[in-house]
Formats: C-alpha cells, sequence, structure tokens
C-alpha cells in the first residue's frame, strides 16, 4: 500500500503567507486546465474525490494542501496548484494566479519537486513549458505525466512521449543552477481511468517526499522565522 492513501485534506490558502510553516516536505501538482490533474491526485491517493475538479474550468484560484498521514502522523504534502490556460479568465484573476504560482514554484524552500500534468493528445503547449521554465532555475526534479493516454494508440504514444523528452531535453539544456546544473526532467505515459504508469508515478513522489539524501534548503525559512 503506498503511503499517498492516507492523505487527506489540509488547508486552502490564497497568499504565500498562508502557507504551512515547518520542515515537512512537499510535491506540486500542476496543470492546464481539464488535463486531468485532480483525477491523477485521485488515483495516486487512492481516493476519489480527494481532489476536486471544478465544473467550470479556470474556477480555482486557491492552492489546496493535502496531508500525507501515517495514521495521525502528518508526514508530508501533496500541493494542488491551480489550474491554468483557461481563456475566459480575466486579466486580474490570471495575474493572481501567474504571481502566486512562479513566487512558490521558485521560492518555497519545502517544495522537493513539481508533477506536470499535460494531455497526451494536445502535447506540451506554450504554458506548460512556461511552468516549467519558472521551476528550472531551483535545480529540483520534474516530473511529467502525459495524461489520458489510453485515448491513444501504441504508435501515438510512443510518439507524444518521444517529442516530449527531446523537447524537454532541449528546455533543460541552457538551465544554469549552481547546485544543480543538470535538474533532472522526466516523462511518463499515465492514465487516470486505465490506471496506467500508476506504480511508476508513485515511485517518483515517494522517493521526493521521503528519500532521507534529500535535504531541504531552510535557509530561507530560516531568515523570514
Amino acid at each position: 500500500m503506498s503511503k499517498l492513501f492516507q492523505s487527506r485534506f489540509f488547508t486552502t490558502v490564497n497568499d504565500l503567507h498562508c502557507l504551512p510553516q515547518g520542515p515537512l516536505r512537499e510535491v506540486a501538482f500542476a496543470g492546464r486546465s481539464n488535463a486531468g490533474k485532480s483525477s491523477a491526485i485521485n488515483v495516486l491517493c487512492n481516493q476519489k474525490r480527494l481532489a476536486f475538479a471544478s465544473k467550470t474550468p479556470g474556477r480555482t484560484q486557491h492552492i489546496n494542501y493535502f496531508g500525507v498521514f501515517a495514521k495521525d502522523d502528518l508526514l508530508a504534502y501533496i500541493v494542488d496548484l491551480p489550474g491554468y490556460g483557461y481563456a475566459a479568465v480575466n486579466h486580474e484573476t490570471r495575474y493572481h494566479w501567474n504571481s502566486l504560482v512562479s513566487d512558490y514554484l521558485q521560492e518555497r524552500p519545502e517544495l522537493v519537486g513539481m508533477i506536470l500534468i499535460i494531455d497526451s493528445r494536445r502535447g506540451m503547449t506554450d504554458l506548460d513549458e512556461q511552468m516549467i521554465q519558472w521551476f528550472l532555475p531551483t535545480g529540483k526534479p520534474i516530473h511529467l505525466l502525459l495524461s489520458k493516454c489510453d485515448k491513444l494508440n501504441n504508435s501515438e504514444c510512443r510518439h507524444t512521449l518521444e517529442a516530449v523528452e527531446k523537447r524537454l531535453a532541449e528546455l533543460a539544456g541552457p538551465a544554469v543552477n549552481l547546485t544543480n546544473p543538470h535538474p533532472q526532467i522526466t516523462a511518463q505515459l499515465f492514465s487516470s481511468t486505465k490506471r496506467i504508469g500508476l506504480i511508476e508515478a508513485d515511485k517518483i513522489i515517494i522517493n521526493w517526499l521521503f528519500d532521507a539524501t534529500t535535504e531541504i534548503d531552510a535557509t530561507s525559512q530560516t531568515e523570514e522565522n
């Protein structure tokens, strides 16, 4: 049984000053509206309605925290970031999202990795690449879940994965970070409905959250406190 199975809702925040304090690690889930982010979180945590997919794309404007528990002990966090890319969102809301998410990705010391959900039928978009570019300077790993791959045939799956991996190599090439000059960016095929790639994704997230060899840089938090 995965450690993620005992996850439950913890808190919702709309401002970086309200983020949970403490040394617990967290993994962020990001993705375009309707890319399958909520479904991915739910299936990985073996729950039906842990993360809610709004009937109105782009409506969720907050960062949702889900605690990973062992009985009553809080061990880590899964973080659900607001979906992006919905055209009907007004300028002020879009600006708020961009500021909130980019600052969170770039400045949150407890964040140890990002899971980026991309609809395999659409491939990587400019906004997806923007998310990657925001996070690359941190030197922390990024893992792409190419969702809804059950809608593609085997040949389409193979070509989609190859195209994404080629683009990721191009994006990671010029990245410069003093602590990690070659950040790890990986991708896999994934389907929540058919449970394709579930074990592989679970192993990556668990490793990020509980691998004792990976240290969290708490310098910025210490300075703030």
